[in-house]
């Protein structure tokens, strides 16, 4: 459940507290009679100061759009959400907060997709990109990939199937109606805030941003106080002759060739003075001389302090950078090598889990349960990161010794319990701590989001909520679009 908000003091404001609360007076004051951004002034519209905070006036927001779908956030789910949405023949509209398409897979340079099925959309991602030259298998069910191509792919396909883009724009309110049903969500953006209605909103964001805001119950971590799984920033490098990298890295031509090039990177940074945050730092070949990075983390930084994650931002991209800088000093196989890229978003494992209809547990892994309405069988072992620098001393990650069998995801478990007309796909969705560090991988999202897209297009379509809609049903018109693709 979230936090409340801490209670203001009640104290009478002195000194550095009065001096504060003196400035921001007077600073509203000076604002009344300054125009703002169209030629419009606050004048008596002047937000009220008060020890506590800021009272904004009110104010009309126009409904900038009526379509069939929302989709918030672009990552591995909610581009396949968008996709088969809009090729089930809804009107979808899809909002990013970044730059660009596909979240992790681009913006956080993961470079990596793992529990990949060969099936849907899933299969027509890795056709494409081999016709990129932009694949590279490690084993059956995982690959390496060019993030520039994955991002240029991704608008292809959202061009393609009609979906409407809009960057740059973040989730900041959700609004329901009397029969709780969500109805409209309000973006800011560079074109400033704008309302958007839909007959069904899936979260894709990751956090669970809209279902936050839409006041759903959720969990975050092992508990609502955490402790959390750490956070960790990718990076690309490149080098003039790459199989000299070959002794240090992870799967370079063998899907088990990873114990041993771990062994001997970790050997390579010591001999520069450094240990690393991440205790298995990686090395990964992701094409020609191109290669990933995975070799922090950062501890204790829960997924809804904006601070906390800025700080742990800087660290990361710090601890990169010296890394890189040492490597390069060490000359020999190392000989060349630049730092292409840093991650404009770092990585976060434990964001919010937002209550659903069906709360995956780890009993679910451990009896490998199947499940009538179930939208993927999930293969991935549970994945759990050190939760603290101690721990990671002992061991990097662990599965808190849960045997995992093959089990399914119900469509549920994509459905909001709290709010009506709401979807999640990806790793926001209904599930505790240990089923969470199993289907949060991104190959798992992507077919998360196919289910969740072709259920809401169909709701919409009907005029029902995504829980009156019959997975067999939605199943099948799954199966008819991937036929096709």
């Amino acid at each position: 459940m979230p936090f409340p908000s801490p209670t203001p003091s009640s104290s009478s404001p002195t000194g550095a507290n009065a001096n504060r609360r003196n400035f921001l007076a007077g600073a509203l004051a000076g604002l009344a009679g300054a125009p703002l951004l169209g030629g419009r002034a606050l004048a008596e519209n002047a937000p009220a100061a008060t020890i506590g905070g800021l009272q904004e006036p009110a104010r009309q927001v126009s409904i900038a759009d009526d379509v069939d779908v929302i989709v918030c956030g672009s990552g591995p789910a909610g581009i396949a959400a968008a996709v088969m949405a809009a090729r089930t023949g809804a009107k979808v509209r899809l909002f990013e907060v970044h730059g660009c398409l596909g979240g992790v897979w681009t913006a956080g340079l993961l470079s990596y997709v793992l529990d990949a099925k060969n099936s849907g959309f899933n299969q027509e991602i890795i056709d494409k990109l081999k016709e990129r030259s932009s694949y590279n298998p490690n084993g059956t069910k995982a690959y390496f990939y060019d993030p520039e191509e994955m991002k240029r792919l991704l608008e292809e396909l959202c061009v393609q199937s009609g979906v409407k883009v809009q960057l740059f724009s973040r989730i900041v309110a959700a609004y329901k109606d009397s029969a709780n049903r969500l109805t409209t969500v309000v973006t800011e953006s560079q074109s400033g805030r704008q309302a958007w209605k839909a007959r069904v909103f899936i979260d894709a964001t990751g956090d669970g941003d809209l279902g936050n805001l839409a006041g759903c119950e959720w969990e975050l971590g092992e508990s609502n106080a955490c402790p959390c799984q750490p956070m960790t920033m990718m990076a690309m490098v490149t080098v003039p002759d790459p199989e000299k990298l070959r002794p240090f890295a992870s799967h370079y031509g063998s899907p088990s060739w990873r114990k041993e090039p771990v062994e001997n990177f970790r050997k390579e940074l010591a001999r520069f003075g450094h240990t690393p945050t991440y205790g298995t730092p990686s090395l990964f070949h992701v094409r020609d001389g191109l290669f990933n990075l995975m070799i922090n983390h950062e501890y204790a930084v829960r997924a809804d302090d904006a601070a906390a994650i800025t700080e742990a931002t800087f660290r990361a991209r710090s601890e990169i950078h010296t890394i890189t800088r040492g490597l390069r000093k060490l000359g020999g196989s190392w000989d060349g090598l630049l730092l292409v890229a840093t991650a404009e978003q770092i990585g976060v494992r434990d964001g919010r889990r937002i209550k659903g209809r069906y709360v995956l547990s780890k009993d679910d892994l451990i009896e490998g349960r199947q499940q009538e309405d179930g939208v993927v069988t999930v293969t991935f072992n549970v994945d759990i990161h050190a939760v603290s620098k101690k721990a990671n001393e002992t061991a990097a990650y662990h599965n808190a010794g849960v045997k995992t069998k093959p089990y399914h995801i119900p469509l549920r478990a994509l459905i909001a319990k709290d709010v009506d007309g709401l979807m999640m796909a990806g790793r926001c969705i209904s599930g505790d701590f240990i089923s969470h560090a199993s289907y949060r991988v991104t190959g798992n999202a992507v077919a998360m989001g196919e289910a969740a897209g072709v259920t809401a297009a169909l709701a919409a379509a009907s005029k029902h909520q995504p829980h009156e809609i019959e997975w067999k049903d939605a199943s099948a018109k799954l199966a008819q679009l991937n036929s096709k693709a």
